[in-house]
């Protein structure tokens, strides 16, 4: 497996939501930072890239707004 995302440990959405719905987040641990191909997918990533400040710490992976 390749490596994480490089920005999981300082990701406000899981910093913030760190004790709550771990079944959620785990799910999206696997699906966008578990593997730095994937987390190309990661809207908080694009967000970042192209603004250059972290998006909203209630925004998720998919740019849902929590």
């Amino acid at each position: 497996m390749s490596k994480r995302c490089e920005l999981l440990e300082n990701c406000g959405f899981f910093l913030n939501f760190k004790g709550n719905s771990e079944v959620i987040k785990q799910g999206w641990i696997r699906l966008y930072c578990d593997n730095i191909e994937k987390s190309e997918n990661c809207k908080r990533k694009e967000i970042r890239r192209q603004t250059g400040k972290a998006p909203p710490d209630n925004m998720s992976p998919t740019g849902r707004m929590l």
